[in-house]
């Protein structure tokens, strides 16, 4: 079976009654944990973007203090996991500053790690890309958000 364009998708769906849309929401929401946590986050979380990025920002701090530091083989493991969560739900927010400053956030506990990342060619790889990619979209923000976030990039700074 193949896909139907957005487009189709949105015309069909403003041909259905209120009571569909609603059945088939939550017919979508049991198919998939994301597709549950993406309208848990536009019933329940969307209003309030603050509170939204806190919450990841202390998932993403459990989840570094739950790192198995023995060898670095297992921190690089756990790293991805955490950036695959991290992009996961910026993507559900879909606003440049939140995925800037979880990026950022990210960055930071990976540069707060023990034993030390820059030991680790892979892990250095990592944290350069993701700094990278919170300055690439900080350029697109208004001048006084680029001047903050642009602040914490300069002290986060790039490992060579």
């Amino acid at each position: 079976m193949k896909a139907v364009s957005v487009v189709t998708i949105k015309k069909e769906l403003q041909h259905r009654s209120q009571d569909e849309l609603i059945q088939l929401c939550l017919r979508l929401s049991k198919f998939k944990k994301e597709n549950k946590e993406l309208l848990t986050y536009l019933l329940f979380e969307a209003h309030d973007e603050t509170a939204y990025v806190e919450s990841v920002k202390d998932f993403v701090d459990l989840e570094f203090e739950a790192i198995n530091t023995n060898s670095y083989y297992y921190i690089r493991k756990s790293v991805r996991k955490i950036l695959r969560h991290v992009k996961k739900y910026a993507r559900y927010s879909g606003r440049k500053d939140t995925e800037i400053e979880l990026l950022l956030h990210f960055c930071k506990n990976m540069k707060l790690l023990s034993p030390s990342i820059k030991f680790n060619k892979t892990l250095i790889n990592s944290y350069n890309r993701q700094l990278a990619l919170a300055e690439k979209h900080i350029s697109n923000l208004h001048e006084d958000l680029q001047y903050d976030y642009g602040l914490m990039v300069e002290e986060l700074g790039f490992i060579s």
